[in-house]
């Protein structure tokens, strides 16, 4: 008994000790390194702190609508609806999404709808679209904000950040820095 009971007490303090302290003294070691220290994409716009790396929501005609969110948009607790395509629920969450965007967006017909405008992400924390996501609301944020849609898209086109080393990814528009943008019109 004791040839297996002392090397696992032996195994469980050096577990205890490596996972415990050690690699965590690591990440936070790395994440000192980082821009912002491992906070966060920190923004700050009419007096408020936002965080860019987190989505958040955005329902005003005059902004850019973000990626719907199956947990509300609280970083506290990231996840999807775990709902697949074949659930009659989540078909009606998304095709009411799609009643929605259609209301707010006439003219646009059911198929140009990028599918990231409907269906929230797996961590529901998604704070990008696609330009193209971007671009299908231009029409309406224009009207909204009384301006032409070529300006709206000339700030669409100047957040749209590049895939990393042009191939790592795809293009992407942070919402928040879009609407940050907009509001400098």
């Amino acid at each position: 008994m004791k040839t297996n009971i002392f090397p696992a007490i032996k195994l469980t303090l050096i577990t205890l000790i490596f996972f415990g302290a050690l690699y965590p003294a690591i990440v936070w070691g790395i994440a000192q390194l980082a821009p912002n220290h491992g906070h966060g994409e920190v923004v700050k716009a009419n007096g408020k702190r936002y965080y860019a790396n987190i989505g958040q929501a955005f329902t005003e005609d005059r902004f850019f609508n973000s990626r719907p969110s199956a947990v509300a948009y609280n970083a506290a607790g990231s996840g999807g609806s775990n709902k697949g395509p074949s659930n009659k629920e989540y078909l009606g969450i998304v095709q009411a999404r799609i009643d929605t965007f259609l209301i707010h967006n006439p003219g646009i017909d059911k198929k140009d709808i990028p599918v990231e405008l409907v269906t929230a992400s797996g961590s529901g924390l998604d704070p990008d679209i696609s330009p193209k996501a971007a671009l299908v609301q231009v029409k309406r944020i224009a009207a909204a904000r009384n301006t032409t849609e070529d300006k709206i898209r000339q700030i669409v086109n100047s957040n749209t950040e590049k895939p990393l080393l042009g191939m790592f990814g795809p293009e992407k528009v942070n919402v928040l820095n879009l609407n940050i943008a907009l509001e400098k019109l």
